[in-house]
């Protein structure tokens, strides 16, 4: 077997990882932006921007991972860590709660429709699942 034919057959397998990752990313990009569009569309369906308080805590959600953990989320699925460590779990435990309990506190209190906590909680599952996504990916060699 030659050297060039070695190069030739790293290019090829480098240009396929290349194309698993471009797959890869276009997904969660259409995940993402996914539950974004639903998170739009459940304010603008009932014409009712208050299921938006939601959005404010997508934004809340990755703060811990930010500010103790590195930017990283290998540190939610670890059994180590110290104090800072656990109050981060924690702190990403309980604004993905109320992410959920906001729309069921507003349907509770009759600001919004049924429907509009529905697709509210339909964007949180697709948000949830586009992050474990995105976690299981960093944790491959390949990203």
């Amino acid at each position: 077997m030659s050297l060039n034919y070695c190069f030739a057959l790293g290019g090829v397998l480098k240009s396929h990882l290349n194309k698993i990752f471009c797959y890869r990313l276009a997904g969660l990009a259409c995940m993402f932006s996914t539950s974004v569009l639903l998170q739009i569309l459940a304010c603008a369906l009932y014409n009712n921007w208050w299921p938006m308080l939601a959005a404010l805590m997508y934004i809340i959600v990755p703060m811990p991972c930010l500010f103790f953990g590195d930017g990283s989320t290998r540190f939610l699925s670890s059994g180590e860590g110290g104090a800072w460590m656990k109050a981060a779990k924690f702190l990403t435990g309980m604004s993905a709660m109320g992410s959920l309990a906001i729309p069921a506190i507003l349907r509770h209190a009759g600001l919004i429709e049924t429907g509009a906590m529905f697709i509210e909680f339909t964007s949180f599952f697709i948000l949830v699942c586009t992050v474990l996504c995105f976690h299981r990916a960093t944790l491959d060699e390949e990203w």
